[in-house]
């Protein structure tokens, strides 16, 4: 499964060299993730209301090229793995305009209950 998701860099996401702060681009990734959840029928008010959460449980990103303020980002996930209980995606992030690669990303995620007991997603929904 893949979704794909365009940000445009706001000017409060850049640094004072005019570049996207590296720090945002993990904020793309989770605007992302919370698309591709949606668009696959489990977003997260659902999940929430079931009581389930979805805590980060280990992020890496590198940083390619640079992309500045009102550039399109376009973020490509991708779920590279998932057991029920745990959800690894993968993320190309690329400036629209001209497709350069701005960071290659992998994140993984786990699903709890609100007591923090780990959680088999697929029982809760069907």
């Amino acid at each position: 499964m893949m979704q794909s998701y365009v940000h445009r860099v706001n000017y409060y996401e850049t640094d004072k060299m005019g570049i996207t702060h590296h720090s945002n681009y993990i904020r793309f990734m989770e605007e992302a993730r919370m698309a591709l959840l949606r668009d696959a029928g489990f977003p997260m008010t659902r999940l929430e209301q079931l009581g389930i959460t979805s805590p980060v449980v280990s992020v890496s990103c590198e940083y390619r090229h640079t992309t500045t303020f009102d550039d399109d980002i376009q973020v490509e996930v991708s779920v590279t793995g998932y057991t029920g209980v745990r959800l690894s995606l993968h993320y190309d992030m690329r400036n629209l305009a001209d497709g350069t690669l701005a960071a290659s990303a992998d994140s993984v995620h786990c699903f709890i209950s609100h007591d923090g007991r780990p959680v088999q997603v697929r029982k809760f929904c069907p």
